[in-house]
Parts: C-alpha cells; structure tokens; sequence
C-alpha cells in the first residue's frame, strides 16, 4: 500500500496568508491591556484571513503538482513567500493575549496558531531564499527519473527509456531478478544525490525560524503539536514502539530466513540484515508484494490463496463498464486518445469502490465538481506529482484527489485511503479555519486506513469481487498478507523522522546525513542498502516526504490509531466476531460514531477525541497487537523450528 500525504494547507503544512495594508494597519496593539473582546475580534480576523489566503495558495500549489514546470515552481514559492511572512506576523500578534484569561475556544485556536507556525526566518531575503528551495526540492522529486540505459551523471538522449517512481514501484513489486531489481533501487536513489546540498541549506533556513518562534529546533517545533511537551510525545512513541517492537522482530526473521530460501546468498548477510531492494518495494516501507515469497509453505494453510486482487478488479470492471474494458487490452495504446480515456474511465470506477464504503456508512457522495477537478491518472502532455494526495481546496467543498490511479490491489487500498482524508476534511468544514484539521495529523492518515481494514473476504464478497469467504483456517495467510503492510511499515515510520529530528538538531550533521539515515534503517527496520552507499548519496531524498518537508510520524501514529478507530467501529456495528475478520460495511451506526469524531476537527485536544471514539486518551498498540495475535504465536513457532 503506498503511503500518502495529506496535503491540506492547513496551517500545520505553512499556512499561506496574503499581506495586505489594511491587515499590517490591524496588528498594530491597541493602547492599554489586551481584552477579551479584543482576542474574539484578533481571531476573527485571523481565521478570515487565512481561510481566504489559503485558498488562493492551495490553487497556485495544486497547479505546481498537476504541472510541474519552472514558472508554476516559482509562483508556489513567492506565494509561499508572502503567505508565511504574514502567517508569521499574525503569531507574533496572537501572544500580546498570552496572558489574558480567555474562553476555552478563543485559547485553543490561538495556542493552535502558535504551534503550528511555519518553521521561516523573519528576514525577507532568507524567506525568499527558504520558499524558494522549497519549491525546488518538490520539484527535483516529481521530476525524478531512472534511465536505464543512460550513464550516471548524463542527460538522457530525446526518446531515451527513463522510468517514473510509479513504473519503478511496479517493477520492485513483481520481479523476482536480484539483479534488476539492484539496477532499479541504485537508478531511482541517484536522484537524490543533486538536492543535498538545496536540503542541507533548506534545514539551516527552517532552523532559523524555529529559534524565533522560541523552539530548539525545527524538530522540537514539529513534536510540539501534539497537545503534550515534545518530551511527552517523544516518550509516547517509543512506549508504542515498545510494546510492538517483539512481533515486528518476529515477522523481520520470518522474512529474512524465506528470502535466503529465495535468493540464496543474494538474501544473506552475516549481520542479519536483509537487503533493502529484496522487500517488493522502492523503500522497502511495505513488503505485502512479496507475500508469494514468504506465504506459508504447511499444505494445510497454503492452500490457502490470497485473492488475486488486481484480477478480480479487472474483469469487474471490464464487464461493468465498457468504457474502461480497452484499458485491460494489451493491445490498446494507451497513449491515444481512446486508451487515455478507457485508463481515465477504470480509474473513476476505482473510486467509486471507495466512495461507496463511505456512503454505505451515510456519508454523502463526493460532490460534481470532485470528478471533474482531481488528477486520476498521469496526464499525456506534462510532468507531475503522482505521489497520491487528498485536497480541500476551498475548505468548503472543492474536494479532490491528486493520483496516478492504476487498477492494482494497492491502489484499492490507496483509493480508501484518500477518501478518508477528503471526507474528513468535508466533515470539518464548518468549524473556524483555524479548527479545520485533523485532531492531530496522525488522524488524518488513520481514517482511510481505518477504513481499509474493512477490506475482508467477507466484503469483497459482497461487492462480488470474491466467489466465497475462506474459513477460520484461512486467517494466518490473510494476517500475513496485512502485517507484510502494516506492522513492516511502523519501523520504517520511526526511523525517517527520528533522522530529520536528529539532523534539525544539529546531532547529525550534514557530513554524516547518509551514513546516519542507514544506521537508523538498520537499528529500527534491521534492512541494508543493496550496494555500498556513501555520503556522495543522499538517500533520505528519493523518499517524497523529505524533499516535501511532510512529517512523517503521524504514519506511524496512524497505523497504530487505526486499529483503535477500527475497533471502536466494528463494536458500534455490533461485530463480535475474530477482529480481523470485521467488516462494517453497510453500518449506519459505525457511520455515526466515525462521523462524530470528524466533525470536531481540531476544535479540543486529540485525548478528549479518541476517548470519545475508543474509550482510551491515548496511543494504545493493544487493539493492533489483538489483531495480530494468532499471527505472533504462527511466527514465533516458524521462527522457533528455523532455529
């Protein structure tokens, strides 16, 4: 399953507000102690402001990633230029009420304001200079390409074959080549090496801004987010990473001794690491494409196949809609005119696969103008940003999605998932701007997710995707299947922004930003690079969220809340069944409870949130660990006979 950002321009993501006279006339302090009645009308003013701004900028972006050229990369920067240069004024005015006593709501949204400030110096010419890289960097990873046959360090002839990251994926999913699939990793990596020095300066120019808003660090101001010290939260994740820790290391030996069956000595390492580029992924994040390698070898459960997703989705759409069959052809050029429009009309259908769990739920559909402004496919004429994203436009209803939709299992999953955050962002919609948000970013991601763990046989044959249900015996295979996703992810999680919190901190410094990025995939995830890397590499760059500047632990955070979220629906659906076996397709009263908690937004701290949905104020693993119980015994016995 590909991991998504969600790029909602809220605040938390650099808010862009525009600078006018009137509003530098309005920051000037009254005379004499700041009032409540003056903090209702400051907050006011800011959430208009920036409600009306970030919709100017959110369309200068969405052009910028739906058509990546020189002049769009240079209008998003100077937007962002302005946009946080007065974001940034409006913090600074936002503390002369620090002090007042202040209804809960007014506290909030100030408080909010505050920590969620864009990490950009004050100085004119270094925020240009920051805006700038940003744009830049964002750029360099859309248009990254791999030449195969085109030497290191030279420019690809005109027609030269150059592979995008979404056919790479493809590639690192199904071959079984070592070789290839080296040649692939090393190809797509190499175009991070160009942004490190762009990101080394990036780093200095957030730090800056970090240290005037009163923090450390860029880290320390990302980690103060979360309604809890940076300290607090800290400690939160490795008390999850801890209690998770033992089964991921299970599954990674599990792993480990199936690819040294496959592969020979391709696979093995006298560290016991496994090679990064063996994992059916481009960031070995997620391995559930290598399941055919690893799936139980014990005829009583082997015989036990997943569904063929991807071929299941194909004939039903195909015999459903004429218009999307040609897409399945191999014979149809995809490049024309009718192959472009049966790959637009397949990957509409695939989201309809989505926006039909929601409304089985009682969620309205996606509005008119959802379909006909989000970017479903690549389009033929120009570079863009495939990585897949969910946008609120006008924090109204200009709901879209940015994608490169292929009909995939993956891009089942993909779809539910982005849905999640696009019916979150409409729930909220009538909250202040300065509300409309997740409860804390992790949030946001864990709704699709959530979502997706609806995925069962059960519901695959409902919507007739599958013939029947398997039996109880089936349940290893199919936990294996998810936990190759879902519990492979969580390290990787971890160890990417702990790198960027360690380098915002000065602890890693620039020399040592590669060897420093391996030493912790190793500590976290136990993987090594397939050849040896140096600091000539920048690998961090060849994962879209640090050109991107996206946090990445609200990943992490996600895929632990969505099995609390999960839970908490299949009881409101009055499942009490085997949890992985839950599907509340079709509940209106798991529909109710979801809707609840997204309608509140940002508007009282995360805790008061989940414990009206789950029951718990905290990051809780019990409920995923429960899911994956009987999978944690089966591995520790595989693991315990390999020994």
């Amino acid at each position: 399953m590909r991991t998504s950002a969600v790029l909602t321009f809220s605040i938390a993501l650099a808010s862009l507000p525009l600078f006018s006279q009137q509003s530098a006339t309005q920051t000037a302090a009254a005379p004499g102690p700041p009032t409540v009645a003056e903090a209702r009308a400051f907050v006011e003013r800011a959430n208009a402001e920036l409600l009306k701004v970030n919709v100017d900028a959110a369309r200068a972006e969405w052009t910028a990633e739906t058509d990546i050229t020189e002049d769009t990369e240079a209008t998003t920067a100077r937007m962002n230029e302005i946009s946080t240069a007065r974001t940034l004024a409006l913090t600074e005015e936002s503390h002369r009420f620090d002090h007042v006593q202040l209804p809960a709501d007014l506290r909030r949204q100030i408080l909010l304001l505050q920590v969620t400030a864009p990490a950009a110096p004050k100085e004119p010419k270094l925020l240009a200079e920051e805006t700038r890289l940003a744009a830049e960097l964002t750029g360099m990873y859309g248009k990254g390409k791999y030449c195969p046959d085109t030497p290191a360090g030279q420019e690809p002839a005109p027609g030269a074959k150059c592979l995008g990251i979404d056919e790479i994926d493809a590639l690192m999913a199904k071959s079984r080549d070592p070789e290839e699939l080296t040649k692939l990793w090393v190809g797509w990596h190499a175009i991070g090496a160009p942004m490190r020095s762009k990101y080394e300066r990036f780093i200095e120019l957030q730090n800056i801004g970090a240290r005037e808003l009163g923090y450390h660090d860029t880290g320390e101001l990302w980690r103060a987010n979360y309604d809890m010290t940076p300290a607090e939260f800290s400690a939160e994740l490795e008390r999850a990473w801890t209690q998770l820790e033992p089964l991921y290391r299970e599954l990674h030996d599990y792993v480990r001794a199936r690819l040294i069956a496959k592969y020979g000595k391709a696979a093995e390492r006298p560290d016991g690491l496994i090679p990064a580029q063996l994992l059916g992924n481009t960031w070995a994040q997620e391995w559930g494409n290598i399941y055919d390698i690893v799936a139980p070898t014990d005829p009583k459960l082997a015989q036990f196949k997943p569904l063929d997703l991807e071929v299941a989705l194909k004939k039903q759409i195909a015999e459903r809609d004429p218009a999307a069959a040609p897409a399945f052809n191999s014979r149809t050029d995809l490049s024309s005119d009718a192959g472009h429009a049966a790959e637009m009309a397949a990957a509409h259908d695939m989201v309809h696969y989505g926006e039909n769990f929601f409304k089985s739920l009682g969620f309205s559909p996606l509005p008119k103008s959802f379909w006909e402004r989000s970017q479903f496919v690549h389009p033929r004429d120009r570079e863009v940003v495939c990585h897949a994203s969910a946008w609120d436009v006008d924090w109204a209803d200009d709901l879209r999605v940015k994608m490169c939709i292929e009909v995939s299992a993956d891009y089942f999953t993909t779809v539910h998932h982005e849905l999640g955050h696009n019916f979150y962002q409409r729930a909220y919609n009538k909250l202040p701007f300065l509300f409309q948000n997740g409860a804390n970013d992790g949030f946001h991601e864990a709704i699709g997710d959530s979502i997706a763990l609806s995925i069962t046989p059960a519901y695959l044959k409902t919507l007739g995707l599958a013939d029947s249900e398997p039996p109880a015996e089936a349940d290893i295979p199919l936990q294996l299947r998810t936990a190759l996703d879902k519990i492979a992810f969580l390290p990787f999680a971890l160890a990417l922004d702990k790198w960027r919190w360690e380098v915002f901190s000065g602890q890693v410094k620039p020399v040592d930003y590669n060897k420093a990025w391996w030493e912790l995939r190793e500590k976290y995830q136990g993987i090594a690079p397939p050849v040896a890397r140096s600091e000539a590499d920048f690998d961090p760059g060849a994962k879209m969220h640090v050109p991107a500047n996206v946090p990445y632990v609200r990943y992490f955070l996600a895929r632990v809340y969505q099995f609390q979220f999960f839970k908490a629906m299949c009881d409101a659906a009055g499942y009490s069944g085997p949890l992985n076996r839950c599907s509340f397709y079709g509940s209106k009263a798991a529909g109710d409870k979801l809707n609840t908690m997204l309608e509140a937004g940002q508007s009282q701290p995360w805790q008061k949130t989940l414990k009206a949905m789950t029951g718990t104020d905290h990051l809780d693993a019990q409920p995923m660990l429960d899911y994956f119980a009987p999978l944690y015994t089966w591995l520790k016995e595989q693991n315990k006979r390999a020994r």
